[in-house]
């Protein structure tokens, strides 16, 4: 059972975890016949051992490794939160019993089968002190499967069911060495659910009959990915609490973690700090790229479950279905139903606030002379300004000069965001130029040595930049 003196933070946690548990759940334009929501659920999926396969990127496991320094008698919790997926079929009694079909409508409202998903938590609490020198706390746990008929009319019903779910929680302590007395916490989570091959089918609205799930999909294990995700622990995230004592930023790490951090291996998790700027007695590990305490947008009128959301142009493009494109979009999901009452009703003046907000204000420079340069040119122009030549200025990088021409090797620093610049790592490049910003800072211009298309991008002026401590020097 939760602890309830730690059940304020998983509390104050719920909004940015939610908005992860729902990414992917139900895609714009939020109806059962849409391509989109054919293949859903892309983050956190762990899928059971039958259809896991590395080529496809399905997996069982994932891992989340992070920093804690508990003071004494500190307690951790950690709560393991996923969607359980559930098959709402609509069925119609005839002469040979019960069958599934295409759609039904009751008093006007149309019914459609779609999966739903059921929201599930699996709790541990431990006290850390108890782990170190001790084998891996192992703690399984069982979801159970269940059914339900709903009964619309003496001849129409809608059928649920959910599978039940088996999983792991494993964790470990190592206690590192030196003065500050810090764990690093190995928390592994994995699916062992036992997958069968069923009946599964799909219903397609639009034709009106029975398909075989996808018509290109995928087989692993006999399974089909619609089918295997009913044996799935879905967007699946972890959050870790301390009752006394504190994370470590994996982002933004002090001085003397930044070695232990590095060595601290995440699969298919990004863990990052919650609450207000400042706390770090939370931290979520989602399967979606974060900054430290994230936060939901205030201006923000509800989840629009759709990936790298923008809520004025999906209320925009929602307002724009058909009416019969509205009424399967409440026939599909009861979320998508409100979604849709949220748009039709959005007052002016909330809407208004989707345009852009300001986030960060800060006081502007005190004006520079005119001639700053000596030249009547604007601040700030490069060409007027004889003390910087990107062609000609170098940056010394453990005691070597680096600048145009010089090759590196590229190692992009945890502070990005950027998915793909993990594709990027120990690739050599070429130094362009090294640039100098208004800040202060140091900037190097580069070309990937293996691009074909590197003498375009130095035509064109379109390079990938890096800072100093993001490269190292390739001896001649």
């Amino acid at each position: 059972m939760p602890d309830t003196a730690l059940s304020d933070p998983f509390e104050q946690a719920r909004a940015v975890a939610d908005a992860v548990l729902y990414e992917g759940c139900l895609l714009y334009p939020y109806r059962a016949s849409a391509t989109k929501n054919q293949l859903r659920w892309q983050f956190g999926v762990l899928v059971p051992p039958a259809y896991a396969d590395d080529a496809l990127g399905e997996y069982t496991w994932c891992q989340t490794q992070l920093l804690a320094e508990p003071r004494p008698g500190a307690r951790l919790h950690w709560r393991l939160r996923f969607l359980q997926a559930q098959s709402r079929t609509v069925e119609t009694d005839s002469a040979g019993g019960w069958r599934p079909v295409p759609s039904a409508e009751v008093d006007g409202v149309v019914h459609l089968p779609f999966d739903e998903t059921v929201e599930q938590s699996v709790d541990l609490v431990l006290t850390p002190a108890d782990l170190i020198g001790a084998t891996d706390h192992v703690h399984t746990f069982t979801i159970p499967g269940a059914t339900d008929t709903e009964h619309l009319t003496p001849s129409v019903r809608l059928h649920r069911e959910r599978h039940p779910l088996h999983g792991e929680l494993r964790l470990h302590a190592e206690l590192l060495p030196g003065p500050y007395g810090v764990l690093r916490l190995t928390a592994t989570v994995t699916n062992h659910t036992n997958a069968r091959k069923g009946t599964f089918t799909s219903v397609s609205v639009e034709e009106g009959h029975l398909l075989n799930a996808l018509p290109d999909a995928p087989q692993v294990g006999g399974l089909e990915r619609p089918e295997a995700l009913r044996y799935s622990l879905i967007a699946a995230h972890s959050v870790f609490a301390l009752t006394a004592g504190n994370f470590v930023s994996l982002l933004d790490p002090p001085e003397w973690a930044k070695t232990a951090v590095q060595e601290c291996r995440n699969v298919r998790t990004w863990p990052v700090m919650l609450g207000p700027e400042g706390s770090r007695d939370v931290m979520l590990s989602a399967p979606v790229i974060l900054y430290d305490h994230p936060v939901v947008a205030p201006e923000s009128p509800g989840d629009m479950f759709d990936a790298l959301e923008i809520d004025e142009l999906l209320v925009l493009r929602t307002l724009t279905l058909t009416e019969e494109e509205k009424r399967q979009v409440r026939a599909t999901d009861p979320r998508g139903g409100e979604l849709l009452g949220r748009a039709e009703t959005l007052p002016p003046e909330v809407f208004e606030r989707l345009h852009g907000a300001i986030r960060q204000l800060r006081p502007a420079p005190a004006a520079e002379p005119a001639d700053v340069f000596g030249t009547d040119r604007p601040w700030w122009d490069p060409g007027a300004d004889a003390s910087v030549d990107p062609a000609a200025d170098s940056v010394v990088i453990d005691g070597t000069a680096v600048g145009r021409g010089s090759r590196v090797r590229l190692h992009p620093g945890g502070r990005r965001s950027d998915a793909q610049d993990m594709f990027l790592v120990d690739r050599v490049a070429t130094v362009q130029a090294v640039l100098l910003d208004v800040d202060g800072s140091t900037h190097l211009a580069v070309t990937l040595d293996d691009d074909p298309g590197a003498d375009l991008q130095i035509l064109q002026g379109r390079f990938r930049y890096f800072a100093p401590e993001e490269v190292t020097v390739v001896s001649a």
